[in-house]
């Protein structure tokens, strides 16, 4: 008796072009989603009910949780900054510009992108994983359930507190870096301290210093409407879980770098026509 084979079908190839589109297409709906997620988050701030408590205590874990990693690091970004710069300068016999270059660097540069970048390694990473087990335990889906927009109640007072505290840790970091520059600059150079402080902040303008707070504003914002939106669009249990956090450090680390330069050139603009 002949057994009949059964028909195979050539599995469907799918073209480079293909691949491509369907890409894009995914990066497109992911920009949109996270658009509107971050309007919402902002047209919450204007209609009650209002969590305070719940801003509050964001404002505890992401800035008071911060400060020890931001205050540590800028001493130390300072310091070096101090010592890469003096070898060069004492070649011309100009080590008194050490001050100068330190306070300009810290304060337009380096204090505002690397406190940023800190906070969305740390906090960022956080938002991701705490909202992402919340989707997967469908304690969001019980929130809606209840009445409770999980929009205003999780992803507002996250934005809120971010806003506000990014500032705040990029003034202090500026600050610890100026001192931890000091600290080498003495100790090498010899620069006494009148001398060091009085060159770090005469060198200082009002555009320099609109320059180094108005950008954590803007990277407070994109930290963590990123990691709220990796977290409440996590899928696939609790392995989604560990990816969203990994997408939520490299995205919001990566839109921070960008969006640094664009910030910078329009600060850099502005300087010559408002501040």
């Amino acid at each position: 008796m002949a057994t009949t084979e059964p028909n195979l079908l050539p599995p469907e190839s799918i073209s480079i072009t293909e691949a491509l589109s369907d890409s894009a297409k995914r990066w497109v709906l992911h920009v949109q989603e996270y658009a509107i997620l971050s309007g919402r988050s902002v047209t919450r701030l204007f209609s009650p009910p209002f969590y305070l408590s719940d801003v509050l205590d964001q404002m505890d874990i992401i800035g008071v949780g911060s400060l020890p990693i931001v205050l540590l690091t800028g001493f130390f970004i300072g310091a070096v900054m101090v010592l890469q710069t003096a070898a060069q300068f004492e070649r011309f016999g100009q080590t008194s510009l050490t001050a100068d270059v330190v306070s300009l660097a810290l304060v337009r540069e380096l204090g505002p992108s690397i406190t940023g970048l800190l906070v969305a390694g740390r906090n960022a990473s956080g938002m991701a994983s705490e909202l992402g087990s919340m989707i997967v335990t469908e304690q969001v889906d019980a929130m809606r359930a209840m009445g409770t927009d999980p929009i205003r109640k999780l992803v507002t007072p996250r934005m809120v507190a971010t806003v506000f505290m990014l500032p705040l840790l990029t003034a202090m970091a500026d600050f610890m870096g100026l001192i931890g520059g000091f600290i080498v600059s003495y100790f090498t150079l010899r620069l006494g301290a009148v001398s060091f402080w009085t060159r770090a902040i005469n060198i200082l303008e009002i555009s320099d210093l609109m320059q180094g707070l108005t950008k954590p504003f803007v990277f407070g914002f994109i930290i963590a409407t990123v990691g709220c939106y990796q977290g409440l669009s996590v899928r696939g249990g609790t392995q989604g879980v560990g990816r969203a956090t990994t997408q939520a450090v490299v995205t919001a680390s990566v839109i921070i770098l960008v969006s640094n330069f664009f910030l910078t050139k329009l600060m850099l603009y502005l300087s010559g026509y408002i501040f």
